[in-house]
């Protein structure tokens, strides 16, 4: 089973979290609303792997003005390709809480749509999993 470490900001702006809607034919949670992040790539320190994350997926206008380790965990998921093919996968989640100064995202197609979401809210959307325990964690469900 191969094993990945996986960055995941929890991006914060004026009292609202950013979440995004998964593509519905890839990725670990197919269709189901989630925080960004993706997988450390040989060489790179976290922070740098979390920085060229949120620039990937979310556009490089996105400024963001803190980062601070906040937790981590780890669990097994299985990934389907967008070609249909799956994997079972070792996920060593790094966990950290983000702050932007603005909200100009430019998201790709790993999503089909983002939203900045207030804490009442969380918990009528179809969170995945991992999300839903992250905000659990934080007292938010």
């Amino acid at each position: 089973m191969r094993q990945r470490v996986i960055v995941c900001p929890v991006i914060q702006n004026e009292g609202e979290f950013l979440l995004c809607k998964m593509a519905s034919d890839r990725g670990v949670f197919p269709g189901q609303w989630a925080l960004p992040g993706g997988g450390m790539e040989p060489g790179e320190t976290m922070e740098i792997a979390l920085r060229r994350e949120i620039m990937e997926e979310l556009g490089k206008e996105l400024l963001i003005t803190e980062v601070k380790p906040w937790a981590f965990r780890d669990d097994i998921r299985t990934k389907t390709y967008p070609d249909g093919a799956t994997e079972e996968i070792y996920m060593i989640y790094l966990i950290f809480d983000c702050i932007s100064s603005n909200r100009a995202i430019t998201f790709n197609e790993e999503f089909q749509e983002v939203a900045w979401v207030s804490p009442d809210v969380l918990k009528s959307m179809d969170l995945n999993e991992a999300t839903r325990v992250t905000f659990a964690q934080k007292g938010l469900l």
